[in-house]
């Protein structure tokens, strides 16, 4: 045979929490695809070297995550429009010549997540209010402003890093004051929380969400667990929640098309299957 296996996988440290090869796992099963997707402990030391060899070992591409977003970027030789307004990589496409292609679909995923789990949600109806401002914050912030949200507040414990982006992206981003930081809600069509807080394993969330309004759709990037104290508060109110793990499917779709030919299906099996133990 000459042909090979085609392999994809995901490289961050740590990474054994990564849900994506259960993610990709099920799409190349139910796709009959011979393949893998393998899960990458990857030092920064080690990353400049990896990268330039994957593609020698079968390596179709790869999923990017924490802390290599940035530096894949820099290694890349082919840089898309949104990787590089977001400054981040999270999907890397093998060209067979070597040629290391970048992109960022953490933006795309988090507007197919609102539009599928919010159905008539839209960005255009009110302020938005983005609570962060790191790298998932970027590419939420990139992607609010596609979808035409008329400002955005955003909040960040460092408010030199909300500052930031309010540099690059212009006057539609407004930044509150993080010990403010529940005064930003108030008339707020979208809310969203880019950070760890409520994560397990991280600080509690706490946040002020005394001027949430209850005709508001919020969503929580965190998906461990998936209904977050923020998401279970907000719900009380009567707001329409949205969880993080959809997200996590969406961003994984268009990488997966790239590196084995099929578009997969984003169901409710998708999502047992990947929260399965």
């Amino acid at each position: 045979m000459t042909s090979r296996i085609p392999l994809a996988g995901v490289i961050g440290s740590p990474i054994n929490h990564s849900l994506s090869p259960r993610l990709h796992g099920h799409w190349l099963r139910s796709a009959g695809i011979v393949g893998h997707y393998i899960p990458m402990d990857i030092t920064a030391e080690d990353l400049p070297e990896i990268i330039r060899t994957l593609p020698r070992m079968g390596f179709v591409g790869v999923n990017v995550t924490i802390p290599h977003k940035e530096s894949a970027l820099n290694l890349a030789n082919l840089v898309t429009d949104r990787a590089a307004l977001i400054g981040a990589a999270n999907t890397l496409i093998f060209h067979e010549d070597g040629r290391v292609h970048a992109d960022n679909t953490d933006g795309y995923g988090f507007l197919a997540n609102l539009r599928q789990n919010a159905p008539g949600w839209d960005a255009r109806t009110g302020p938005a209010a983005v609570i962060g401002a790191g790298g998932a914050a970027r590419a939420v912030v990139t992607a609010l402003l596609e979808a035409g949200a008329p400002v955005i507040r955003v909040t960040n414990r460092t408010r030199p890093r909300a500052e930031a982006l309010r540099s690059e992206f212009g006057p539609k981003i407004i930044v509150h004051d993080w010990a403010k930081a529940g005064d930003m809600l108030a008339g707020a069509a979208t809310v969203v929380n880019t950070t760890s807080l409520g994560m397990a394993g991280k600080p509690e969330f706490n946040v002020s969400l005394r001027q949430l309004e209850a005709d508001a759709v919020v969503n929580d990037l965190v998906y461990v667990p998936l209904e977050t104290p923020f998401l279970q508060e907000a719900a009380a109110k009567g707001c329409r929640v949205v969880d993080g793990l959809g997200m996590l499917l969406h961003q994984g779709a268009p990488g997966f098309e790239r590196w084995f030919g099929v578009r997969p299906v984003i169901d409710d099996d998708l999502r047992a299957a990947v929260l399965s133990g």
